[in-house]
């Protein structure tokens, strides 16, 4: 079974997504509860954002109305800063008593905190739970690949908060100017790219980053290529095979003389990228539903329009990554029962929506997000985008480390520093990702 099979975003709540992934916390030998009060007090850590006020404002609303349906049980929320989380959640790990009943964590580190013995097996529950369930009755409910970010195993560990997924931002002016339309394909973006810079030299034509992981993985996954593939008992690398290398040579491409050159983008990540694009010194760059906010507070407000990342055939999607956040019981809860069922009034669909509309975050649910797709244009490219399938990174706790050593980011700048080619570079990188899986176990 290949590692990131496509998400069927229609098919449900299920299709979530992360942020970054975080160190693991250390093996922990026995966390589990030992009752399941159904009173008392439940203690949930939530992500500290940047103006958390409208937040705070849907949390409290929905953990209102909980603690209505469930007398005797109240609720303790806790914000917590998102640099400092490893380090809080692997204390929660390794001292149960003044652990929390629920987290809110990255998608990608689903399988990590797994492996640690923090996360509780929800599947039951989230298998008779009404929301989660495909308001399609054409579609299967509870598809295993629409679960994959809460999925380990074939158990489930949490439910969605949010999805987060990367789009093609450009400046309409500039192709106005230059009498150009979006590309069409991913030749097309290249060659657009191109002839931007080469009428407009002193912007990028599309802003790449060697740094840019999650802006770089479209271009492996649209050449048919993977991250890596299931072996039965853990993963093996596939970012050498030949499909993911002419993935891996289209993005390099782009860094050169003739678009960005390597000595400016080859340390810029996802943030610096957009940067570029918002202050006008780009005129396209891959950017998520979570980017428009910077870039309307940015020059080009009123001057640009976001299209899907084109594939390689012609009308194609790139599929992107699908990011996020979950929320997930701990094993250690002695409330799991209350826990469980607060855990679905923080990601269900009314607080989800309400989500949306105080902090930008993109439902999980396919039927909530067409609705806010209606009350916000900005929103319908990422919608087709997760619609068209999107991709996960592997279910191993294996990625903290191999994300935290920057293998894939090392890869792409030694080969648009000229330092390696893309046969070389990408078989260093296999290598260390198999180091990373085999340590995994």
């Amino acid at each position: 079974m290949k590692l990131s099979a496509r998400i069927a975003v229609p098919a449900a709540a299920l299709v979530l997504a992360g942020v970054t992934a975080t160190g693991c916390a250390p093996q922990t030998s026995d966390n589990g509860a030992e009752g399941d009060e159904k009173t008392g007090t439940l203690r949930v850590w939530l992500f500290q954002e940047v103006g958390n006020k409208p937040k705070e404002k849907v949390v409290d609303a929905a953990v209102a109305g909980f603690e209505k349906s469930h007398e005797g049980a109240e609720v303790e929320v806790e914000y917590i800063p998102v640099d400092t989380r490893a380090q809080r959640i692997k204390a929660a790990f390794n001292d149960p008593k003044s652990a929390p009943d629920l987290i809110e964590y990255g998608n990608t580190d689903t399988a990590g905190y797994v492996k640690d013995g923090g996360l509780a097996d929800v599947s039951k529950e989230f298998a008779a739970w009404d929301d989660a369930k495909d308001t399609d009755p054409t579609a299967k409910d509870t598809d295993p690949t629409a679960k994959q970010s809460v999925t380990v195993d074939g158990q489930v560990y949490g439910a969605p908060l949010f999805v987060g997924v990367r789009a093609l931002y450009y400046r309409t002016d500039v192709f106005d100017d230059l009498g150009i339309e979006p590309p069409k394909s991913q030749d097309e973006l290249i060659a657009t790219a191109r002839k931007v810079h080469e009428e407009k030299p002193d912007l990028y034509g599309l802003a790449v980053g060697g740094a840019y992981t999650y802006g770089a993985m479209p271009f492996i996954w649209a050449h048919g290529g993977e991250l890596a593939e299931e072996t039965g008992v853990s993963y093996r690398s596939a970012v050498n095979s030949e499909k993911a290398r002419k993935g891996i040579e289209a993005y390099t491409s782009l860094f050169g003389d003739d678009n960005c050159p390597a000595a400016k983008c080859a340390a810029m990540g996802g943030n610096a990228t957009v940067t570029a694009f918002a202050s006008g010194k780009a005129a396209m760059a891959i950017g998520g539903d979570f980017s428009h906010a910077a870039v309307e507070a940015g020059a080009v407000k009123g001057k640009y329009a976001v299209v899907p990342l084109p594939g390689v055939k012609e009308g194609s999607i790139a599929p992107a990554f699908a990011g996020g956040n979950n929320i997930g019981v701990l094993k250690s809860s002695s409330h799991r029962t209350l826990a469980v069922d607060l855990m679905k009034a923080l990601t269900g669909k009314k607080t989800q929506a309400e989500m949306f509309d105080a902090m930008g975050f993109l439902p999980t649910y396919s039927d909530v997000r067409a609705d806010v797709a209606q009350k916000e244009p900005f929103v319908g490219p990422f919608v087709d985008t997760l619609d068209a399938g999107a991709e996960f990174v592997p279910a191993s706790p294996a990625w903290g480390r191999i994300d935290a050593s920057l293998v894939l980011p090392n890869m792409f700048q030694e080969i648009v520093s000229g330092r390696k080619d893309v046969a070389a570079a990408s078989d260093d990188a296999a290598k260390k990702m198999d180091a990373a899986f085999a340590e995994a176990g």
